[in-house]
């Protein structure tokens, strides 16, 4: 599980309330937890539709709108998720 989580950068008003609201969610999660709220922040942030029982991640749902600031609302998750595998190299949206 998931013990502890947090965050200090700079970025766009997007990257950081992503961010900040992943690392709220992320507390306590197993890695299959994390991976598997990350996909449905994806599918929401890419496709634009919200998930009714998550308000908290489809608060980013018209992201899908604007391509190039899908990369900001996924940046922190793609790094959470980089550290909790264990992996040092740099993060990519990719």
């Amino acid at each position: 599980r998931i013990a502890d989580i947090s965050f200090e950068g700079a970025g766009c008003a997007i990257s950081q309330a992503s961010t900040s609201v992943m690392t709220q969610r992320l507390k306590g999660k197993t890695v299959a937890e994390a991976e598997a709220l990350f996909g449905r922040f994806k599918d929401i942030v890419t496709q634009g539709t919200p998930d009714e029982e998550d308000l908290d991640l489809s608060a980013f749902a018209g992201v899908h709108q604007f391509p190039a600031r899908i990369k900001c609302a996924t940046l922190g998750w793609h790094a959470a998720l980089q550290a909790i595998h264990g992996e040092a190299a740099t993060v990519t949206t990719e």
